[in-house]
């Protein structure tokens, strides 16, 4: 080995530029070494077997495409064209500017997999590509490979020299693991290796827009940072930056869809979660994967939906692309229904696939197409969803009384009835002082409860008059089961989960029992004089309610005009702070699906999930 630059590996006119496959960082270096040697061969570690057909996936990019046969023992075989592949960005570069291609790798069947620890490949944005690489061969120095490598080597290493010959730049492209092996047997001749010259039925296939999500080594939405990056120039991509830009873009999707605005302290864990899971990883950064994990486990199901639908991704698609389509699910690859494997790994990182920690959803085959079959000419409930609010409805009346009934017990000193029982921690508190026993006696709890108000944010206009949950409607029960309801939320078909399915969330509600008697209280003009719209549900709730008592649940008490209401009706209103509730059911209750008519019922079950 002859090295001419300090900081570049270089065998005489061949310069060597090793690679972790599909992984971004690399492709980069790979991008920085050709412009700088402007070489005029680039070789890269693929088998010349299945040049023509990787030269034409080439050509569709960044359209994704999967070059893949048959093996002799039948079963089918697949290799990704990776737009973050270092020997793709050599190929597509040597295209982009005349440089001569050469395929010289050995055509090598079921070739072991290997999945070797090695550095996290963001190292190379801090240290550097060249000091990686070195680190790497001083360790694996007195390492041999296996009968498969020490075949793949020669056969490079034979067609290298042969480059070499001709007295012109060359650029080889190959994994990190097989390059110190090849520098040393650059320096002894090497004869052609027996091997396949020629494969039959190779063939190129597209890879299916949903499958992208599965099978790419880097998260697609990274991946598509790098191609623009290709396209426009600028400033390298960097993962850590696009990791916070994802989850970026996903809260505002969060915030638009859901109505909640992630807390500092929410995102603090998640990133604090997803560096430490990384870290345990022996990684520097999250992978998709981990982001996934971190932002369910910080927030909930549907932010980490966000995370995954927006990493996955890839905006270059297309319903036409001329050739066959390649699917992936989970376990099994199909291609025009038969049955294939992964390609030999290459000593690539390549993750095992896992399930994905977030409740897969059909999803759209292009924006606004289940928008576009709601007409809101009829619309219902999704009765699951009915089921959780009345049971809540039915729970909160019970806590109210429980509440008043230990508001109405009284405690004294005992003398010649225990009356409802020994009260234990008055007794304890003033046995050392006055050594007296405490009985507690209950007054029962007159009356019951007949309306219960949620009140989940006022939705006080702001300074332009805009309000956060504009849509107002009441509904009636649909059988003795079931409440009126009257409430206030986002609008329907803002957010679609479905083809006629929208989802919606609660500002406020109230329930009334029993159902059919509730007219719309929103234009109803005997509640005209409340000043909002938690007022007017209180209100409507003191005046159905056929009970004495009123339960309201909210940031802040009743209202004045409220209270007099309730008296000049002989009602009573039991105030019970929202805060005191747990907030992870009151999230549950808050989120509602709106569906176009009883028909969507049928198959809304596909599309929501509780």
């Amino acid at each position: 080995m002859e090295p001419k630059d300090a900081h570049n590996l270089q065998y005489h006119n061949i310069r060597m530029v090793p690679i972790l496959h599909n992984r971004m960082e690399f492709a980069l270096a790979v991008r920085e070494a050709f412009f700088a040697f402007a070489p005029r061969h680039v070789a890269v570690e693929y088998p010349h077997t299945l040049g023509e057909k990787i030269l034409q996936g080439i050509d569709r990019l960044p359209l994704l495409s999967v070059v893949h046969y048959q093996a002799k023992d039948g079963a089918f075989t697949y290799l990704l064209l990776e737009p973050t592949d270092g020997q793709v960005e050599a190929l597509r570069l040597a295209l982009s500017t005349g440089a001569e291609v050469h395929f010289i790798d050995r055509d090598t069947e079921r070739y072991p997999s290997d999945f070797s620890p090695m550095p996290d490949p963001y190292t190379v944005t801090r240290i550097g590509h060249f000091k990686y690489c070195q680190a790497y061969l001083n360790a694996q120095q007195d390492t041999s490979g296996i009968r498969e490598d020490i075949l793949r080597e020669k056969t490079m290493a034979y067609h290298l020299q042969q480059l070499s010959h001709t007295g012109e730049r060359v650029l080889f492209v190959g994994g990190l693991s097989h390059a110190g092996r090849i520098l040393k047997l650059l320096d002894r001749p090497q004869t052609p290796v027996i091997g396949r010259q020629r494969r039959e039925g190779v063939g190129l296939a597209h890879l299916h827009q949903d499958s992208s999500r599965e099978v790419l080594t880097e998260m697609p939405y990274l991946t598509a940072q790098y191609e623009h990056h290709r396209r426009a120039g600028g400033d390298a991509p960097d993962r850590l930056l696009i990791n916070q830009e994802l989850l970026d873009v996903a809260k505002k999707r969060h915030q638009k869809k859901s109505r909640e605005i992630l807390s500092h302290g929410q995102l603090a864990v998640l990133n604090k979660f997803a560096r430490n899971y990384a870290l345990l990883t022996g990684n520097l950064v999250p992978s998709f994967y981990q982001l996934i994990v971190a932002s369910r486990g910080a927030v909930d199901d549907n932010f980490a939906y966000e995370v995954w639908d927006k990493g996955g991704e890839y905006p270059w698609q297309t319903d036409h692309p001329g050739l066959p389509v390649l699917r992936l699910t989970g376990e099994d690859l199909f291609l025009d229904q038969k049955r294939i494997r992964f390609h030999r790994q290459l000593k690539t990182l390549r993750r095992r696939l896992v399930p994905v920690p977030v409740q897969q959803r059909p999803r759209e085959r292009y924006p606004g197409e289940w928008r576009e079959a709601s007409s809101g000419d009829a619309i219902c409930s999704y009765p699951p969803e009915d089921v959780v609010v009345e049971g809540y409805g039915q729970y909160l009346k019970k806590k109210a009384l429980e509440i008043k009934t230990q508001e109405n017990t009284r405690i004294s000193p005992f003398t010649v009835s225990m009356k409802d029982g020994l009260d234990l921690r008055e007794t304890i508190r003033d046995w050392e002082a006055r050594g007296r026993i405490y009985v507690r006696e209950e007054q029962p709890f007159k009356g019951r409860v007949g309306s219960v108000a949620i009140i989940f944010d006022p939705d006080l206009p702001d300074a332009e008059g805009k309000e956060a949950f504009p849509w107002c409607t009441t509904w009636l029960g649909e059988h003795d089961q079931e409440s009126d309801m009257a409430f206030y939320s986002t609008p329907s078909g803002e957010v679609m989960d479905g083809p006629g399915i929208s989802r919606c969330q609660y500002g406020g509600f109230m329930l009334s029992y029993p159902p059919l008697r509730v007219y719309d209280i929103w234009k109803d003009p005997f509640f005209q004089s409340a000043r909002n719209k938690p007022e007017r549900l209180l209100m409507a709730a003191l005046d159905y309610s056929l009970e004495r008592h009123v339960v309201y649940v909210a940031p802040t008490p009743p209202s004045g005009w409220c209270q007099s209401m309730a008296a000049r009706l002989g009602k009573r209103i039991i105030y019970l702070p929202i805060g005191t509730f747990s907030p992870v059911t009151l999230k549950k209750i808050r989120q509602f699906h709106v569906l176009e008519g009883h028909p969507v019922r049928a198959y809304a079950h596909r599309y929501i999930h509780t």
